[in-house]
Order: structure tokens, then sequence, then C-alpha cells
């Protein structure tokens, strides 16, 4: 296990445990540690009669009391567990295997010992019970924190992967960032992006890290059907035609090879290299197919820009189903983080609370732990609401555009010192996605006015009318020049307002003075209602 900086986290879980139950953790070590071999084998026993697989059974045996006990009877810190807690629920959530399976485990280990210890010492069980539960609370503290890191990294991949589809000036730029972004996040000591030519004769390299030479390899036959599968390859297979630099076998020691692929046919393959065994576990695979489905359809969007002016139409479309696809996956993760992680929070919160009450007035130094414990919790419920709202407003869904602007505006107030007037007119059934696209554009608006304008005053007006929605966004800032702004090609905030108001066909217009008394800007937009097609 790679040695990491200790996160809040970690040291929160192990704060929880105070001086006196440390005394009685570690005489339940030295009690338990003779015997934890043999719970051992009965524990792996009944998960594999519970059908977990292998590497999900050693992931779960390294978070039970009695891997605790290997530990502390060594006279390694508490801390020591907490870091292989963390790190195995890194692996369970890449493992695919739920919350409640993880618990259900735990319950099964704790069938096993609670009869080993009453033989073992029965005048000391009560105080083991209690010692038992608080590491049970530690150690569900530490996985919901593991799995919320697996869950983050990965929305912050798709997040960068997106921020190199908008930036991105040319086909090759973008496939270059992308493979870099996902060499980062795979952790590999080198990748390669290869796509097959037109004629299917062979396959070009197009980016590669480090910086390969240009590699062109014959298309053999069968060659293809074999890059279209997702492949780990190790040892000896290392040698075999699938990997198409033909220098890896001897450099690496593991390799992913991941097809690019769309509609049944294969046009390009991602191969990354790993100087050490690399295991490839299930949500790394998930993640590296759904990107480079993601790369696919990024690099044909830039192909087709590339010749925008006999393929405009098709270019519009592609980048629509963008929009569409960053959308579902706002609500993806929003959805994730408030059936898996929220709810979670939640419950560990109610227990802090309940032990704390539970606790003697002659605890207060464990009342204050689980005090604080319980306020971090708090706030991280917090902060994970602002993020799901962020991501998915549920109020849009639900109540529509009026109501979710309205809880924009608020929300911006109480962190701006700025006073909006927002004005709404009937504007009757709206198609979903312009509600969308309309809100998206209010919040740009709102960030814009927030990071640079220094604005006193907002008002914001949405009225309908002749078929077309009008959204106009005035403030008394400090301006600025809108032509460099627009011409800023590292500056999405309104040129990405402009692009995504000119695929549905509106109009988008940016006025602002930098001097004199009426300081400010004006944006102004209009969207067509009647001609909003349906993406899927």
């Amino acid at each position: 296990m790679q040695t990491e900086q200790i996160s809040p986290e970690l040291a929160d879980a192990a704060d929880v445990l105070s001086d006196q139950l440390r005394v009685h953790l570690h005489r339940l070590a030295v009690l338990l540690e003779p015997h934890t071999d043999k719970i051992d084998r009965k524990f792996l026993n009944r998960l594999r009669k519970l059908e977990f697989e292998p590497r999900q059974r050693l992931a779960l045996a390294a978070i039970t009391p009695g891997a605790a006990a290997r530990i502390l009877s060594r006279g390694q810190p508490p801390l020591k567990f907490i870091e292989q807690v963390e790190y195995n629920g890194r692996r369970l959530a890449k493992l695919n295997l739920p919350p409640s399976a993880i618990l259900e485990a735990l319950e099964e280990y704790d069938q096993i010992l609670s009869p080993v210890l009453e033989t073992l010492n029965p005048d000391e069980n009560s105080n083991f019970q209690w010692v038992r539960e608080q590491l049970h609370f530690c150690v569900i503290l530490t996985l919901n924190n593991a799995y919320y890191q697996v869950r983050e990294a990965e929305t912050q991949a798709f997040y960068e992967l997106f921020r190199v589809e908008l930036e991105s000036r040319n086909l090759d730029e973008l496939l270059r960032r992308f493979l870099d972004s996902l060499v980062h996040v795979c952790r590999a000591d080198a990748g390669r992006l290869y796509m097959l030519n037109d004629e299917s004769t062979a396959w070009v390299l197009r980016a590669g890290t480090p910086k390969a030479a240009d590699l062109s390899v014959p298309n053999q036959p069968g060659l293809t059907k074999k890059l279209s599968k997702p492949r780990h390859l190790s040892g000896e297979a290392l040698s075999s035609s699938v990997m198409l630099d033909g220098t890896w076998h001897a450099r690496f020691q593991s390799c992913w090879s991941i097809p690019l692929a769309a509609d049944g046919r294969t046009a390009g393959v991602m191969q990354f290299g790993f100087t050490k065994p690399y295991e490839w576990l299930p949500r790394e695979q998930e993640l590296l197919a759904a990107a480079a489905e993601r790369c696919l359809m990024a690099a044909e969007k830039a192909r087709l820009m590339e010749d925008l002016a006999q393929r405009e139409e098709q270019v519009r479309r592609l980048a629509e189903h963008m929009l569409h696809v960053e959308e579902m996956e706002r609500r993806r993760i929003s959805r994730e983080l408030h059936d898996e992680a929220g709810q979670s929070l939640l419950c560990i919160r109610l227990q802090i609370e309940l032990i704390e009450q539970a606790l003697p007035e002659s605890e207060g130094e464990m009342r204050g732990k689980l005090r604080e414990a319980r306020d971090l919790t708090e706030r991280t419920i917090l902060e994970m609401r602002r993020l799901i709202s962020a991501l998915s407003p549920a109020v849009l869904e639900q109540l529509g555009l009026g109501a979710a602007l309205r809880q924009l505006v608020n929300r911006f107030q109480r962190l701006q010192t700025c006073r909006v007037k927002l004005q709404l007119s009937k504007m009757g059934v709206l198609p979903q996605q312009l509600e969308i696209i309309s809100y998206r554009l209010v919040q740009e608006c709102f960030n814009n006015i927030g990071k640079h304008s220094s604005a006193t005053n907002v008002n914001i007006s949405l009225a309908s009318a002749d078929g077309r929605l009008r959204l106009i966004v005035e403030d008394n800032g400090v301006g600025f020049n809108v032509q460099e702004a627009l011409a800023k090609r590292e500056s999405f905030g309104l040129s990405g307002m402009r692009e995504r108001v000119a695929l549905l066909g509106g109009e988008f217009y940016v006025e602002s003075r930098m001097e004199g008394t009426k300081k400010g800007t004006k944006i102004s937009i209009e969207l067509p209602i009647a001609k909003q097609r349906q993406i899927t």
C-alpha cells in the first residue's frame, strides 16, 4: 500500500478512540490475536458460501476486528488499522460491492467472534462488546469516506474530460489531452492512443505518454476483433499481438487495452502500461469504458468541427448530444451522492448522537469527541447537499423553471452582498431541455457576476411571447471589454453560453460599459420554444 498523507477523515476516525478505549482495545487484541487465523478461516468460508468474489473476501478480511488485533498486538497504533480500512474500502468500492453487503459480511464475522470471546474471558465480555461497537463505528465511518473518495475521483475524472472537450482547438490536441488525463487517472506509466485509418489497413498512433515517435501498425487479419475487447495483460501475454507497441512486453509488467467503439464498430484503441503488476478492478473497467465512449464521441465532434463548412448540422447535433450526456452525468452523480454517501452520512450522524446520549456525564471527554465527530458529519452533509443541488437541482424537475430560479437567486444572495430582482412572466409549459438550458444560463451569469463584476444590483427578467423565450440579466458591476472576453480561447464562460444558445437556434447579445455613470453588463438571450428537438 502506498504511503499517503493522513486525511482529516482518518484522523477524526482515530480520535474517536479515547484513551480508555485504546487500553481495552489493546487488551482485546492481545487476547484475540492467537485465534485470528482460525476465525478468519471460518469467516472466509462463510463469505465463499455467500458467493463473495475472492478479491472481495480478502478485502473484507482486512477490515475485521481480527485484522485490528493483528496490527495492535504488534504494537502499531490504531491509526494503522484505520489506514488499512480506508485502503481496502477503496478496493471494495472499485470491486462494486455495495455498502449493504459490507455490513452483512461484518455481521457474519461478529457471529463467529462472539462465542469465541465469551469462552476466552466471560468476565470481560461487556467491556469487549463496548470496544467492538466503537471499533465498528470507526470502520463504518472510514468506509464511508473511502467510498466517497472513489465516487469523487470518478466525478473529477469526468469533469476533466468534459473540460478537455470544451477547450481543445483541434482533434490532435483533444486526443492528446484526453489520453494525458486518463493516464493520470489510471496512474499508468505510459499510454498510447491509436486510431484505425479510413481504409482500415493500419492502426495510426495519434497520442502517446511519454511522447512517442510516429507509429503505424499494419492491421493484420483478426487484429481488429482482438482489439475490440477490453483486456488486462501480464506476464507472457504481453508479447501478444494485441499490444501494438512491440517494445512494451520488455518494459512493463501489466498492460490494459480499451477499445474506442460505437455501434459495433471499433475505431481506435487506448493502451496503458504499468512498470509494476497492477490489478484491473471492475469499477476502473467501467470508468475507462465510459471514458473511451466519451473520447470517441469527442473525437468525432472535433473531426466534424474541422470540416464545419460542409457538415455544420452534424456538428450541432453531436454538440447537443454532448450537453445531454453532461446533464445525464450530473444527474447520475447527484443520485449516487444522495442515495449512497448521503444516506450513509445521515445514519452515521444519528448513530453518533445516540452514542453521545447513551454515555454517562462522567464520560465528558468521549462525549466531546463524539460531538466533534457529529459536527463534522453535519457540515459534510450540508456540503454534499450543496453539491447535489448544484449538479442537478431537484426543484427544476419537480416544480419547474420559475421555482428553480427563485431558489438559485436566494442561494446567490446568501453568498454575495448583492441585491437581486427576479421578474417572471407566465411562460406556460416549456420543453424540459429549454428549462435546463435556461437554468444553466442564469447559473453561469451568477458565476460570472460573483467572480468578476463586484455588482450591488442585479435584475433578471424571463418572459415568453410569440414562440420565443426572452431572458435578460443586467448588473451594475465594473463591466468588461466584450470582444476581448469572447475572443479568449482559454475562457469558456461567455463563449460557452453563446454556443449553448446557438445550438438551440437562439440569439445571444452582450453589452458592457466600463466607464461613466452607467457602468455594468447586460446579457440578452432569445430562444425559440416551438423548435426544440428531443435529444436521446
